[in-house]
């Protein structure tokens, strides 16, 4: 599943932003403040709103006031298209999720809520579900859509929420009959912001079953042990990149304490003893863990990091844009902050994205769109190094 354009109408700093053409891989630029993490919070609010309700969500940010934009007439809209993954080498249509937000009586409500599929490529978009207050319809047949076409016969069926605060999406994306509605489902429940956090990496946990990586890494040990026992190529995989970037690393291991918890232990090469994490650099932890991350069995559809060049050399920022790339094509679609010009370098222009603000709102400038950078960057310049020469306008705190 991949999202191809993104619009967001009076969400925080967010005023009114728009981009089409989302590649697999993108990497956001732009001073403290200008809305990359609120940019990453459309999918942490949709999420939260699709796992307990709108006014939740809200709430947990300070309420409706605080989120809607300053000054904002109208309600919070997203708009999202997004495609799913081909079948038997056969591009998807392409499916647009629209929800706007607003207050009545004082309550926040979803005021409409709309998922549609566009007829070919220029066709109008179809309505497979449509909500408005709580009240509304949804498509049952849409499996016979693809091959019907213009002569599709829709087959309805009428659906009344138990609160208009409610996604509507929420229940229906339960049943498989409803294919676009639960994959759309999907991707907000089982989306990933890495919070990652060292001192949590490093910690020695309670034994136990973990699949993937928490969002902080406070269970790195447990699944660096599933991946191990259950993946041993993966793990043969992991462990070899994680040689060839940290010197003198032989082996990387979690192993079992008398008391029944896990530890994660990582062997020197010029020692006998293994050192426990805790007594590992902070780079070597971060370095180990985005391995684990990058190269789960089982994508995140939406891998969101911010500033993952902390605690890295800068020597190691090419390959670790590389093993993002990878990912984003292996699996997932994959959204990065980063304020490192060394991490930019080794991202192409069609990657690439600033923020700025203007009025106090954000704005988002595609690089490939400005026609000077992309000459320059056509002629052999390198993204980070015209982004520390003041290329990229609007880009930094004093450019």
């Amino acid at each position: 599943m991949k999202i191809e354009k993104l619009r967001i109408k009076n969400f925080k700093a967010l005023q009114d932003v728009e981009i089409k053409d989302l590649p697999n891989l993108c990497v956001f630029l732009g001073a403290n403040g200008t809305g990359k993490t609120t940019l990453f919070d459309v999918f942490g609010f949709l999420s939260d709103a699709l796992k307990n309700n709108v006014k939740t969500s809200l709430n947990k940010r300070g309420g409706f006031n605080e989120v809607i934009s300053r000054d904002a007439s109208g309600d919070i809209e997203f708009e999202i298209k997004f495609r799913n993954d081909a079948i038997d080498g056969k591009k998807q249509p392409l499916i647009t999720y629209e929800i706007s937000i607003g207050l009545r009586a004082n309550q926040p409500i979803v005021t409409r809520e709309v998922l549609s599929y566009r007829r070919g490529q220029t066709g109008k978009p179809y309505k497979f579900l449509d909500f408005s207050e709580g009240i509304g319809f949804a498509i049952v047949n849409e499996d016979e859509f693809e091959n019907a076409k213009q002569n599709f016969l829709e087959k309805r069926e009428e659906q009344k929420l138990e609160s208009p605060d409610i996604l509507a999406i929420k229940g229906l994306g339960q049943f498989q009959k409803f294919k676009a509605i639960s994959s759309f489902r999907k991707l907000l429940e089982n989306w990933y912001v890495s919070n990652f956090q060292i001192q949590a990496a490093q910690s020695i946990t309670d034994t136990g079953l973990s699949e993937h990586l928490s969002t902080n890494g406070n269970n790195l040990a447990q699944v660096t042990k599933y991946i191990y026992e259950n993946y041993p190529s993966h793990f043969e995989k992991i462990l070899k990149k994680m040689q060839q970037r940290v010197p003198g690393v032989a082996n990387v291991e979690a192993t079992e304490t008398i008391d029944g918890r896990i530890v994660l232990q990582i062997q020197d090469g010029t020692f006998k003893d293994p050192f426990i994490s805790r007594y590992v650099s902070d780079g070597t932890i971060k370095m180990f863990a985005y391995l684990i991350l990058l190269n789960d069995p089982e994508p995140f559809p939406l891998l969101c990091v911010e500033e993952p060049e902390n605690f890295l050399h800068p020597e190691l920022l090419l390959e670790l844009a590389e093993e993002f790339r990878d990912y984003s094509v292996r699996g997932g679609q994959v959204f990065i902050s980063s304020h490192s010009p060394d991490f930019v370098n080794a991202i192409n222009i069609e990657e690439l994205f600033w923020l700025s603000k203007k009025n106090g709102y954000s704005q988002i400038v595609r690089a490939k769109d400005d026609p000077i950078l992309k000459k320059l960057v056509d002629e052999g310049d390198l993204l980070g190094s015209l982004w520390k020469q003041s290329y990229l306008k609007g880009s930094g705190p004093k450019s």
